[in-house]
C-alpha cells in the first residue's frame, strides 16, 4: 500500500472501507455474482439503494461470499416516495428484510427535497431514531449540496457521517469537500471514474471520458495501471471513499488494485485540472418528490 489509508473514520468514530463495490445499474442477475466476487477480491464495502431494486441480490451475493457479516460495510438509501418519518422507518425495515441482515453500517437520504422540505427533513429524523436504538451505525446523506446540507442540519441533531454525491475528474466539488472537511463528513463518490458522462441524456460533460484524457492516460503508461485504476488513486488520494460500480470480474479486481502505487502531488493537480465545474447528474436543488417518479 502506497500511503493512503484503506478505510476512513466517520465522525462517530465508526471505520469505512475507503473502496466498495456500487451496484448502480447493476442488473439483479447479475448483482448476486458481483458480490461475492468483490467480497472474495478483498471488498468490504457494498454500495446499494432500495431504488436500484437489488437489495435481495446483493444479501444473496454477500451469504454467497462466505465473508463474516461483520467485516462487510453495508450501506443502503432511502428513497424519495418513503420520505416522512414513519414511512422511513417502514422502508428501513423493507430494506433489512431484503437484504437479509439485522442491521445496517450506513442509511443514506438518497436525495434532498429542498421544495419540499417537510417529508425530507422527517426521514432525517427517523434515520436519526435508527442510529439512536442501534439498527445502523452511521446515517448520512447522498446528492446534498453545500446549502442543503445546511438547511438539513439546521432543523437535525445529528451531522451526516458520508455525503454520497457525484465526483468524477470532471467535477471535482472543491467547495463541497471542503465543507465536509470543516463538518467532519466524508465524501463519497458515486460515478468516481465519470461514466455519468456516457449514460445521462443531456449531461454537460456528455461524450467526453476521462478515460481517455492525457492527463491520465500518460499517468497509466507511467505507472502500468489502467486509465480507471490512476482515477480511483486519484481518489483515495483526496481522502475520498468511491465506489465504482462492475458486474464483470476482471474489472472488479482490477478497480481494486489501486494500493500499490501513488500518484505525485503534481499529478494528482494535473487530473483535478480536468475540472469543469459542471454537474453531469440531476441538480440536487430542483427535486422534488415526484421528480423521478416512483420507484
Amino acid at each position: 500500500m502506497s500511503g493512503t489509508s484503506t478505510v476512513l473514520k466517520l465522525n462517530n468514530s465508526v471505520e469505512m472501507p475507503a473502496l466498495g463495490l456500487g451496484v448502480y445499474q447493476s442488473p439483479p442477475e447479475e448483482t448476486a455474482a458481483a458480490v461475492e466476487t468483490a467480497l472474495r477480491d478483498g471488498y468490504r464495502l457494498i454500495d446499494t439503494a432500495a431504488a436500484y431494486r437489488n437489495e435481495e441480490q446483493v444479501g444473496e451475493g454477500l451469504k454467497r461470499s462466505g465473508v463474516d457479516r461483520d467485516e462487510v460495510f453495508v450501506t443502503t438509501k432511502l428513497w424519495l416516495s418513503d420520505y416522512g418519518y414513519d414511512s422511513a422507518l417502514r422502508a428501513f425495515d423493507a430494506s433489512l428484510d431484503r437484504l437479509g441482515l439485522e442491521y445496517l453500517d450506513l442509511y443514506l437520504l438518497h436525495q434532498p427535497v429542498p421544495l419540499e422540505p417537510e417529508p425530507w427533513v422527517a426521514a432525517y429524523k427517523a434515520a436519526e431514531k435508527l442510529l439512536a436504538d442501534g439498527r445502523v451505525r452511521a446515517i448520512g446523506v447522498s446528492n446534498h449540496t453545500p446549502g442543503l446540507l445546511r438547511t438539513l442540519m439546521d432543523r437535525t441533531d445529528v451531522v451526516p457521517a458520508v455525503n454520497q454525491v457525484e465526483l468524477h475528474p470532471y467535477f471535482i466539488q472543491r467547495e463541497l469537500r471542503e465543507l465536509h472537511d470543516r463538518l467532519g463528513i466524508v465524501t463519497q463518490s458515486w460515478s468516481p471514474i465519470g461514466g455519468i458522462t456516457q449514460y445521462w441524456p443531456h449531461a454537460p460533460n456528455g461524450g467526453r471520458s476521462v478515460l481517455q484524457e492525457p492527463a491520465v492516460t500518460e499517468l497509466a503508461a507511467k505507472y502500468g495501471k489502467t486509465a480507471a485504476q490512476v482515477v480511483l488513486r486519484w481518489h483515495l488520494q483526496h481522502g475520498l471513499c468511491a465506489i465504482p460500480k462492475s458486474v464483470k470480474a476482471h474489472r472488479i479486481a482490477e478497480n481494486f488494485a489501486v494500493f500499490d502505487f501513488a500518484l505525485t502531488p503534481e499529478e494528482v493537480a494535473a487530473v483535478d485540472a480536468l475540472d469543469t465545474g459542471l454537474r453531469s447528474g440531476p441538480d440536487p436543488e430542483t427535486i422534488r418528490l415526484d421528480s423521478f417518479g416512483r420507484r
